[in-house]
C-alpha cells in the first residue's frame, strides 16, 4: 500500500461566488460540477484528465486571517505562462506575498480574495537543497530572468530570504 499522490484539496469559503470568480477567471479552473444547495463547487485544471483538483464550500467558520493551511501550489508549464501570472495579479490587484526562486523552482507566492496562500510555480530539472527561496522579479525579460536565477543560487548567500 502506498500514496501515490495528492487527489484534492478543498477550501471552506465565506463568499462563494467570490472565490469562484477568482479560481475560475483570475488562475483559469474550470468548474467541472457545483451545486448550489450544498453551496459546492469543483473545479480543475485539467477536466480531461482530472474531473476536480480543488473544491470550494460554503461554511467557513475560521476568522479572516486565520491560517487555514500553509499553501496550496499551482504547476505552470513555462516561464512565459508564470510571467503571464505576474501581469494578471497586478492588473487584478491580487496580493503577492513575494516572486522567488527556489533553485529547483520559480514561484509567485499570493493570496486569494479570503487570505490563503497560494503559489504558482514552475519546476525546473535540477536538484537544490530546500529551504532555499530568494526574491527575483518576473517582470524583468526572460533572459534576465535565467540569469538573475542563476547569479542568486551561486552567490553563497543565505539560501533562504525570508517575506519582506
Amino acid at each position: 500500500m502506498a500514496i501515490t499522490g495528492l487527489g484534492h484539496t478543498g477550501l471552506w469559503v465565506y463568499d462563494l461566488p467570490l472565490m469562484r470568480d477568482f479560481y475560475e477567471r483570475v488562475l483559469g479552473l474550470t468548474v467541472t460540477d457545483e451545486d448550489a444547495g450544498l453551496g459546492i463547487v469543483f473545479l480543475s485544471a485539467r477536466p480531461r484528465e482530472e474531473h476536480h483538483e480543488f473544491v470550494l464550500q460554503k461554511g467557513r467558520t475560521a476568522a479572516l486571517g486565520d491560517k487555514q493551511q500553509h499553501q496550496i501550489s499551482w504547476r505552470v508549464e513555462s516561464l512565459a505562462d508564470l510571467r503571464r501570472f505576474h501581469r494578471v495579479f497586478a492588473e487584478e490587484g491580487v496580493r503577492v506575498q513575494q516572486e522567488v526562486t527556489h533553485g529547483n523552482a520559480f514561484g509567485i507566492y499570493f493570496f486569494d480574495p479570503e487570505g490563503n496562500r497560494n503559489e504558482v510555480y514552475l519546476r525546473i530539472a535540477r536538484d537544490v537543497r530546500q529551504p532555499f527561496r530568494k526574491t527575483i522579479d518576473f517582470g524583468l525579460p526572460e533572459d534576465e530572468i535565467l540569469a538573475e536565477a542563476e547569479r542568486l543560487l551561486a552567490d553563497g548567500g543565505p539560501a533562504y530570504q525570508p517575506v519582506q
